[in-house]
């Protein structure tokens, strides 16, 4: 190659190189903008997460804790927004006379003194059940909130209507479409602009029925996740936004989201002119990934960090985010 020409070349390749470094360098977020903050379950109790597995009862690992709530209760979600909370998560299971029931597991064994699949039952049944019969944090030589859990576990419908103003980020627990289909139909009772106040995720198959049959509801999958961050890694340089990261909610590791160009307002602008919402979750190491609940975890964000925020200690969150 002559010299005129290999010049040209890589003045031509550092042409390229600055304006995708430009393109994906950080911008300032808005004057007043703070994150928006997630509550996992609502305030709840905590527990060992150390060698969890699928079928671990957590409620058997209960850690000290300074409050009575319980999670995926209407008083657990009323202290996550008076705490500072700009949605809540909670888990449904479709039961046998049509309703979803709010409560986290797939069997009530665990945390409740019911026996059996969580969706054998009917909501009316469900409602008897001691939501905190299960907690010990000594073996089983004391249960703490037994007693005290009668009657708290609610229906999606009690969860909407009580907080009517309020933003869910509703986990569906199955692989089932019907399922979808279910919680399509009861969600279509409530006006449209209610509706977009509802993230649905969970199974690819049932948040796929969602996302036909409500596509003003924001909807996430394990499947469609991971294909929006794959493909963003890989084409996001552009500025392009994949179709799969479109009018959803965007879950990243808090210590993987630096490799995603524009890291951080930039990717939030792009995921915000896509209809999504970014949310940070806690690191990822190859197993379970929490939320955002230390110290450690919140200092990978950078201090104008305006995104979501995943956290199972919203009290304890909000108040550090406040402080930043």
């Amino acid at each position: 190659m002559k010299p005129v020409r290999r010049t040209a070349t890589v003045l031509a390749l550092a042409a390229v190189v600055a304006v995708v470094w430009w393109g994906n360098s950080d911008i300032a977020p808005p004057p007043g903008m703070r994150p928006t903050l997630l509550a996992h379950r609502g305030v709840a109790q905590r527990f060992d997460e150390r060698d969890l597995r699928n079928d671990t009862c957590t409620a058997q690992r209960l850690l000290p804790s300074g409050h009575d709530l319980l999670e995926n209760t209407l008083p657990a979600i009323r202290a996550s927004f008076e705490a500072g909370a700009d949605l809540v998560e909670v888990d449904v299971h479709p039961t046998t006379d049509g309703q979803f029931a709010v409560f986290h597991d797939w069997t009530l064994d665990c945390r409740t003194d019911g026996k059996g699949e969580t969706r054998s039952h009917s909501m009316a049944d469900l409602r008897k059940l001691d939501v905190g019969y299960g907690y010990t944090a000594d073996g089983g030589k004391t249960f703490p909130f037994r007693g005290r859990g009668i009657g708290l576990m609610p229906s999606l419908d009690e969860v909407l209507a009580a907080f009517p103003q309020g933003r869910f980020v509703i986990n569906v627990k199955s692989r089932d479409p019907a399922e979808g289909e279910k919680l399509a139909a009861t969600l279509s009772h409530y006006p449209p602009a209610r509706r977009g106040l509802l993230v649905v995720y969970g199974g690819d198959e049932p948040v796929a029925e969602v996302r036909r049959r409500l596509p003003e509801v924001r909807t996430a999958s394990r499947s469609t996740l991971k294909s929006c961050l794959l493909g963003y890694l890989a084409v996001g340089w552009t500025g392009h936004v994949p179709e799969s990261c479109r009018h959803s909610m965007v879950l990243v590791p808090v210590n993987a989201a630096p490799l995603f160009w524009g890291w951080p307002h930039r990717f939030q602008q792009r995921l915000q002119r896509a209809g999504s919402e970014l949310f940070v979750v806690g690191p990822y190491d190859g197993g379970f990934t929490t939320g955002i609940d230390t110290p450690a975890d919140l200092a990978h964000l950078p201090p104008r960090y305006a995104g979501g925020i995943w956290t199972n200690e919203i009290r304890w969150c909000a108040k550090a985010v406040g402080k930043r």
